[in-house]
């Protein structure tokens, strides 16, 4: 994937549309309902926002300035808003749940967001951070967003969220399927998902790991002013 190619644009390809669909199973797995709750996706979380549209009270999806206010399909609106990951336009403790996908990996600055998305969240709230994972196929192959940027193993992610004042709660796994644009492996990808899950556990291609707030481990430094001008878009017109 060339450097100006975004996961947009992978997501628009056979592959993206499977690794979507296959992400999708283990977050509903892990968060099978959020009615009348409040949902932020950081990074680019828009193909798995969609999981709770219909029952949720608000999904709100922050991508980076680069990619810009993503529109969704008018018939599920949603908001969407452009924003640096370290300085989120939310007070504090807006919502029930945020999840990250594709902002770990390639993140500047990973503590900073890690603490934005602590400040963020409710107390009792719960994040869920999706990753590359060092081991795996996808993090190794430059043709997907996967394999650009920092991946992780699961005992960095949790270092790393202990750092920055969250506990791990769950871990889950995802992607065993080759990152191929082969239609025959694309086929056969419910099955490489269910073999790999109990035969090579630790090749998945995705690490999933769900934490809360440690609120008893501290309280984080300050967070850092906005750096650029936000822009929200409304699309339920």
């Amino acid at each position: 994937m060339s450097d100006t190619t975004t996961a947009p644009a992978f997501y628009t390809t056979a592959r993206g549309a499977v690794a979507a669909r296959l992400l999708r199973e283990r977050l509903r797995a892990l968060w099978p309902s959020l009615a009348r709750q409040s949902v932020l996706g950081i990074g680019f979380a828009c193909p798995y926002l969609r999981l709770w549209r219909d029952d949720a009270y608000r999904c709100i999806a922050v991508t980076p300035v680069q990619i810009g206010a993503w529109r969704w399909p008018r018939s599920r609106p949603c908001l969407t808003c452009t924003a640096e990951e370290d300085a989120l336009p939310f007070p504090d403790l807006s919502f029930d749940r945020v999840l990250v996908v594709h902002g770990l990996e390639t993140s500047e600055n990973a503590r900073r967001m890690l603490r934005e998305a602590w400040r963020v969240l409710k107390d009792d709230g719960r994040l869920l951070l999706v990753a590359p994972n060092r081991t795996g196929l996808w993090a190794h192959l430059e043709t997907t967003p996967f394999g650009h940027g920092q991946p992780y193993s699961a005992g960095q992610i949790e270092r790393l969220l202990s750092a920055t004042l969250f506990r791990v709660e769950r871990r889950d796994t995802a992607l065993y399927v080759p990152p191929l644009p082969w239609r025959l492996v694309l086929r056969m990808a419910p099955m490489a998902e269910r073999i790999g899950r109990r035969v090579m556990p630790s090749f998945a291609g995705l690490t999933l790991t769900e934490a809360v707030k440690d609120v008893y481990a501290g309280v984080p430094t300050a967070t850092a002013t906005v750096k650029r001008r936000v822009v929200l878009v409304d699309t339920a017109g």
